[in-house]
């Protein structure tokens, strides 16, 4: 498939980008080839990516990127039977949706190949998250995962190294260069490893607020329209839903603790907002693929198996199929767990107190998560170790009542003290004010679904 670049340099290429050029098909798989190859230097992967990022792709170019990286490696081929669904979210705080939607679909009859990423910038990752679970393995070859899928449902791995390869080189470089907005290079890297899937129908959650890639709706839009048509020009029927990214979604954040409430949430407990996206986001899927009339049909069913604990059933086969003792599934997925016995806590926890007395008018989740990142919850480059343990926890919810010198958020860490100036940030996290200036603004903005 690799051919050696006759028709232009890559310095020629990245020129002609950066002077706001247009690539034609032929330089873009010069450029594909030049990664995957590995003849490209780094510092020209990071140059053209500069200049993507600066002078942005036209449709065809994005459709062009996608398809390429899509083909630079292997293309899954299911059963025909086969109903092929996942989702992608563009990244928030808190978000564990995926760890509770794969076993909630494959609990509805679909199957779920989720080839999910590690954290890029802010964001925590759904691999980063599983892996804080004992003997969880995100790598899995191709075989295993279809025979995952063909016994549970639902698997959440790692990209093979057949898969998507030129993405993977792309995905970590674009985290160390300040690349990672660029609604071109997001959409060719989420939907290139979406199509390599082979999937019947995908739904993405496109954030957009103060802890999204996307700050605001028009951003969000822009993006959301850019993925769902090169998507469904690709064959996937392919819809979005924009989502809001302010406060965190559910109450926890970080690696350890996000596992732990989404065990919750599918014991048919946990916080509202995050069951009301799980069983949104699963009831277009469920739509879009045919398998339920209506969306609100679509809802109910994913409902149903968050309440039957059918979902939980599927989470704890996936566990055991991708390597979880089957006596530490059994524990954590059982009616009264004891998650700190098996998911490592860390060593401190530090509260703060409100200073004001009121309403909670908002919750930074964007500061949150910096805060998080430097005591170790993420990372700045590519490849490093991260601490799963580090987290926090909201002991109150956007609209409640607290007094002054109520705890309104517990910190966990294993650094025996926050420095003054994180807790000075944290501090500015929490917004009080009058309840009769607090307005609910609900998660889900607006859908963009196929007809």
């Amino acid at each position: 498939m690799s051919h050696t670049p006759s028709r232009s340099s890559f310095p020629e290429m990245i020129m002609k980008k950066r002077d706001g050029g247009q690539l034609s098909a032929d330089e873009i798989q010069d450029f594909i080839d030049g990664v995957t190859s590995e003849n490209m230097q780094k510092s020209q992967i990071g140059a053209m990516l500069m200049a993507i990022w600066q002078k942005g792709m036209v449709p065809e170019e994005t459709m062009e990127l996608t398809k390429r990286m899509m083909m630079s490696g292997e293309v899954f081929t299911w059963p025909k039977e086969w109903v092929m669904v996942d989702k992608h979210s563009t990244g928030g705080v808190g978000d564990k949706i995926s760890l509770i939607l794969a076993p909630a679909l494959a609990a509805c009859g679909c199957k779920v190949p989720m080839i999910s990423g590690r954290g890029l910038g802010h964001t925590g990752g759904t691999l980063d998250k599983l892996e804080s679970i004992p003997g969880f393995k995100i790598n899995l070859t191709s075989d295993k995962i279809k025979q995952t899928l063909q016994d549970v449902g639902c698997c959440i791995v790692g990209q093979t190294d057949a898969l998507v390869p030129a993405d993977r080189t792309l995905y970590a470089l674009r985290d160390i260069t300040s690349t990672v907005d660029s609604v071109p290079l997001i959409t060719a890297s989420i939907i290139s490893k979406k199509a390599a899937e082979t999937l019947n129908a995908l739904v993405l959650d496109v954030k957009c607020g103060k802890a999204a890639l996307c700050k605001d709706q028009k951003d969000a839009q822009i993006l959301a329209k850019s993925l769902v048509t090169v998507g469904n020009s690709l064959g996937i029927k392919t819809g979005a839903v924009l989502t809001r990214m302010d406060a965190p979604i559910g109450r926890c954040v970080g690696h350890t603790l996000e596992v732990y409430e989404s065990l919750e949430c599918l014991k048919g407990r946990g916080p509202d907002d995050l069951r009301n996206l799980v069983i949104t986001l699963g009831g277009c899927l469920l739509h879009m693929s045919g398998q339920s009339a209506t969306l609100a049909d679509g809802k109910k069913a994913i409902s149903d198996v968050l309440m039957n604990k059918k979902a939980l059933q599927k989470f704890q086969a996936m566990l055991e199929a991708q390597g979880v003792n089957a006596e530490i599934s059994q524990a954590l997925c059982s009616e009264k767990a004891e998650y700190f016995k098996y998911l490592q806590p860390a060593e401190y926890q530090t509260e703060f107190m409100a200073q004001d007395e009121g309403t909670v008018l908002s919750l930074d989740g964007m500061v949150l998560a910096d805060v998080l990142h430097k005591l170790g919850a993420g990372r700045s480059k590519a490849g490093e170790k991260i601490n799963h343990r580090v987290g926090a926890e909201l002991l109150v919810g956007l609209g409640q009542p607290i007094k002054k010198g109520q705890a309104w958020i517990r910190i966990h860490h294993d650094d025996a003290e926050l420095s003054s100036q994180q807790q000075h940030e944290l501090e500015g996290a929490l917004n009080i004010g009058s309840a009769a200036s607090y307005q609910d603004s609900p998660r889900v903005i607006e859908f963009l679904l196929p007809n």
